[in-house]
């Protein structure tokens, strides 16, 4: 799982993690009701395609007010049908996470302060389908976390994307840095289990050999040799949020640098509008030519966000690879 709390300043984690995820738990505080950032949660869950989302709210031990606990509810279903979830059908659960932490009893199902938690569960089991895993696909990993573990090599972290990985096999290290690496895959762990491979929809850790921890960063991939390569230069169908959307309130024009969050990466990049086009305004839709500073493992159909001064601007897809 990947959590994305909700500061502000944690949305970055929200764009890396939300990309890969089958589906969310979206916790509201029931005393406070929907935030900014739950409205950009929400918005970049709908962007990123997160396929169904489940409600959680929480702190509702602090409220005596039936009638603005209600009011709360209605609120956040609004937000979700205005982002083009079923707002109506999204189970909302009610509860106390701190009053099932504190509990002193067994957490089984019979324990009043944790029954609320087990409705939360059962809802993700209902609600949120189990997805179709592309495990027949090229194997390739996003990089989230690495760290040296002494005598042993350098582990990096991820969500398998997509293909499978088995210990003993070769895999690429592609994107930020001007040189691809390849490296042998000593190990694979999931949750402290050592396995033989890893599949697509599982996050572990990659056991790599011959790697100094200071060669490998968040933001590569691992992948099959010459399955993708690195690029700084695509083409990309892009929407510009509008003012309403959290978006910004002025044009833009060519030469715009904000940044391109891929996969578990941010890149500044700047942008080219097509021949006559001289702004895009908030709400447009526009192809554009993106010059990415560094290269990242790019192909056709990636999507990403464009970010400006710690808010969402635009999200897009990579229609064509120029170089």
């Amino acid at each position: 799982h990947v959590d994305c709390p909700g500061h502000a300043d944690y949305i970055k984690n929200m764009i890396t993690g939300a990309a890969q995820m089958d589906g969310a738990i979206l916790v509201v505080s029931a005393p406070d009701g929907p935030m900014p950032q739950t409205r950009e949660h929400v918005l970049l869950a709908r962007q990123v395609e997160v396929p169904a989302m489940v409600v959680f709210l929480n702190k509702v031990d602090m409220m005596d007010d039936e009638e603005l606990l209600e009011l709360v509810e209605l609120e956040v279903r609004e937000l979700l049908s205005k982002n083009q979830f079923p707002g109506d059908d999204v189970p909302v659960i009610r509860g106390s996470a701190l009053r099932a932490l504190e509990s002193k009893g067994d957490l089984s199902r019979n324990d009043e302060a944790a029954k609320s938690i087990w409705e939360l569960m059962d809802a993700v089991d209902s609600y949120i389908p189990t997805p179709a895993r592309p495990t027949d696909r090229p194997f390739l990993m996003p990089v989230e976390d690495v760290f040296g573990i002494k005598g042993r090599g350098t582990v990096a972290t991820g969500r398998i994307e997509r293909g499978i990985v088995k210990v003993g096999e070769n895999v690429e290290i592609i994107g930020m840095q001007e040189v691809t690496r390849t490296v042998v895959v000593t190990g694979v762990e999931m949750f402290q289990k050592t396995l033989d491979q890893g599949m697509a929809g599982d996050n572990v850790g990659c056991l790599l050999r011959g790697i100094e921890r200071a060669d490998i960063e968040r933001g590569q991939v691992l992948a099959k040799p010459g399955s993708i390569k690195p690029h700084k230069t695509f083409k990309a169908q892009v929407y510009v949020l509008s003012k309403e959307e959290g978006g910004r309130h002025t044009p833009f024009f060519n030469g715009y640098r904000p940044q391109f969050y891929v996969r578990t990466t941010d890149v500044t990049g700047a942008i080219k509008l097509p021949e006559g086009v001289e702004m895009v305004m908030p709400g447009d839709n526009i192809e554009m030519t993106v010059e990415l500073i560094q290269p990242v493992a790019m192909e056709e159909g990636v999507k990403f966000a464009i970010r400006e001064g710690g808010r969402t601007v635009g999200a897009g897809i990579c229609t064509k690879i120029e170089s």
